[in-house]
């Protein structure tokens, strides 16, 4: 007869009855919530291309083997840990504001312009990382760089 067990009220702590093995790396998590994740995703994407591109690459030949890729993905994760604390030493202000903003309003980029300026500015000064979304249209503005964008909290 199996029973509910509340992991709260346990005398101890949880241990993962499948650990991984020695041969996979060890990570830290990042740590964060989806907020600061979406506000640091473009600058993740340039970033780390090359640990993404690998680790997409391993992905697709590895026919539905999700052990085969946990070194490529540790490598994601590492490099997503070090650009996200480069931007608290760089630009934590900036960061945290348009974080802040994104969480306020729904995780909607078109509410968060000001503050993603402000935070694009600071990670081209500072760390040379510039935000491009992948698939715009060729010649045209970017869609944070508009002036008077169509889609904002209020509608014209």
């Amino acid at each position: 007869m199996s029973g509910f067990h509340d992991s709260a009220s346990g005398s101890q702590p949880y241990k993962d009855p499948t650990p991984l093995p020695d041969s996979v790396p060890r990570v830290q998590e990042l740590g964060v919530t989806s907020a600061p994740l979406k506000s640091a995703a473009f600058f993740i994407g340039a970033y780390c291309k090359e640990y993404n591109e690998d680790f997409m690459l391993c992905k697709n030949e590895g026919r539905g083997d999700p052990g085969q890729c946990l070194k490529e993905g540790r490598r994601v994760t590492r490099c997503a840990t070090d650009l996200i604390n480069k931007m608290r030493e760089n630009c934590l202000e900036q960061f945290d504001a348009h974080w802040n903003c994104l969480e306020l309003n729904n995780q909607e980029y078109y509410a968060c312009r000001k503050p993603e300026r402000t935070l694009n500015k600071c990670m081209f000064e500072k760390l040379g990382l510039t935000k491009t979304i992948p698939g715009s249209p060729a010649g045209k503005k970017q869609i944070h760089e508009v002036e008077k964008p169509i889609y904002t909290t209020v509608q014209r």
